[in-house]
């Protein structure tokens, strides 16, 4: 039997062409990855848009800057703290609170984000002040206020316990022991700030 020389040849397989929602959440996706990869100095539009598996147009068409790219990927991206569960006691339910503020701060959007508070200028490092307050430091505090107000109806927590002051210090140690000391947070670190801060803190 003669076998064309053609057959034995492969047909070439062309990846469907993507558009809206599916093309903008892989640039994003890929724009996390080169963060958390070559950080904030070596990530460019040309690899995102490489690892995107698109052309360099269609990065610039959505985002004409790479800090308007790396500020919607960061919001996207970063997940949600938007619950605590009554768990019968401040103490308990506040260190449940750091450990999800930990989670967001070491799944892949919340290490990019420190990637790029680390290593951009003071100036560019402002745009993502605003990022880091309305995904992070924002729903922390709405939280711990609502944790606060369930210990002072038990009992636990005196009166004026939700001062804007004393919600903002669990964020606050966090930001600080993470940028400045380089802490991971480790279980005991909590139990440490809940125990010797905040308890006394709050203590009626």
């Amino acid at each position: 039997m003669v076998t064309s020389r053609w057959s034995a040849v492969p047909a070439r397989t062309v990846a469907p062409r993507r558009r809206g929602p599916v093309l903008e959440r892989a640039i994003l996706d890929a724009t996390l990855e080169q963060l958390s990869t070559v950080g904030w100095s070596g990530l460019t539009m040309e690899g995102v848009a490489a690892g995107a598996q698109t052309g360099k147009a269609a990065v610039y068409r959505r985002w004409p800057s790479k800090e308007d790219l790396v500020v919607h990927a960061l919001r996207a991206g970063l997940p949600r703290i938007d619950s605590t569960p009554d768990l019968g006691g401040v103490r308990e339910e506040l260190l449940e609170l750091c450990k999800q503020i930990r989670e967001a701060m070491f799944s892949r959007p919340g290490f990019a984000l420190r990637a790029v508070l680390h290593e951009c200028d003071k100036a560019t490092a402002e745009r993502f002040h605003e990022v880091i307050f309305e995904g992070v430091v924002e729903p922390s505090v709405k939280l711990i206020k609502e944790v606060l107000r369930r210990g002072i109806a038990r009992g636990e927590v005196r009166s004026g316990g939700t001062d804007d002051y004393v919600c903002d210090v669990i964020p606050a140690m966090l930001m600080y022991r993470t940028k400045v000391c380089g802490s991971e947070w480790r279980d005991e670190e909590f139990e440490a700030l809940i125990d010797r801060v905040m308890v006394p803190l709050l203590r009626r």
